[in-house]
């Protein structure tokens, strides 16, 4: 039953995207931005005050998950379960913001490329050329195909309703706390820490899949060689494989508020364009229907074993 769930929020993401009002991720990113603001305090105690407030945002979120499938009628639970897979996964949503890119890109409008990608990065898009705004929007299709679509789906297959909120609500966290500046190096420690581990499967498995759909003998070598150069313990596997995949390079110097930062290379062949931004969507839609086309039929000849008294 989780895996016809996961097809039906795909499908739902698919044909109406995600949800334009009361979109449960944008009301719980507002709550963490008001505590942030109570609790944050330059002097001291900023891991502990990061603790207090995820745990403060976090845990009664799931104890009503628990008790609401305590009582629920089952038909009435699995509506909530299609409900909280289509709100944590943002194919649709992934895919219309890197398409806008390279839209832009194909065009020739340099200008109105770097304002799509600016709705997506954290970089200076002013500051970017035509092959920057390409990698740009490229690592965040890879990227957050992981965090938004990938890990959405094992949390949910692994533990349900209360394991693809969690995920979701730490993954919010760390993309709000996880900066490592002067105002979040302490108070989104733990954020980022609880996060990397949430992660920490769901991403080589996303690289596995790149590895498997696209240039599978370069992304493997790319992984094998260049993730751990990456500062991310997880976006490093997934970047790399994925770039791999595609058969660009990627990482290197990159646009920041506060200056250039130097990024080691991902990938090997030639610079990223409009291409890759497709390809980067294609690999992250491929390996969503892969997964949930493979565990069905696993289920399958489970059930076929199983019923024949094999």
């Amino acid at each position: 039953m989780s895996v016809l769930v996961c097809f039906a929020a795909l499908l739902l993401d698919q044909w109406v995207g995600e949800p334009s009002r009361w979109h449960p991720v944008v009301g719980f990113g507002r709550m963490a931005a008001a505590l942030e603001q109570r609790l944050n305090r330059p002097q001291g105690q900023g891991i502990a005050r990061g603790l207090l407030a995820l745990l403060i945002l976090v845990v009664p979120v799931l104890l009503i998950l628990l008790w609401l499938n305590s009582w629920m009628p089952e038909p009435l639970w699995w509506v909530v379960e299609l409900l909280a897979v289509w709100t944590a996964l943002s194919l649709r949503g992934l895919a219309e913001h890197g398409g806008a890119v390279a839209e832009a890109l194909n065009k020739g409008d340099l200008p109105l490329a770097r304002e799509q990608v600016s709705r997506i990065v954290s970089r200076n898009a002013q500051a970017l050329d035509e092959p920057g705004v390409a990698a740009a929007a490229t690592e965040s299709m890879l990227e957050n195909g992981a965090d938004a679509v990938f890990a959405s789906l094992f949390w949910f297959l692994v533990a349900g309703v209360p394991g693809v909120v969690l995920h979701r609500m730490v993954n919010t966290l760390d993309a709000m706390w996880g900066y490592r500046n002067n105002r979040y190096l302490r108070f989104g420690r733990v954020a980022a820490r609880l996060d990397d581990a949430l992660n920490w499967i769901p991403a080589r498995l996303t690289a596995a899949t790149y590895t498997l759909l696209g240039n599978s003998s370069l992304a493997w070598r790319c992984w094998r060689t260049q993730a751990r150069s990456w500062d991310s313990p997880n976006a490093g596997p997934v970047m790399a494989a994925g770039a791999g995949a595609l058969g660009v390079t990627l990482g290197g110097p990159a646009p920041y508020a506060g200056g250039i930062k130097q990024r080691p290379t991902l990938g090997q062949g030639a610079a990223p364009d409009a291409r890759s931004i497709q390809g980067a969507i294609t690999l992250v839609r491929q390996g969503a229907w892969l997964w949930l086309m493979s565990l069905l039929a696993g289920v399958g000849l489970w059930v076929a074993f199983v019923g024949g008294g094999l």
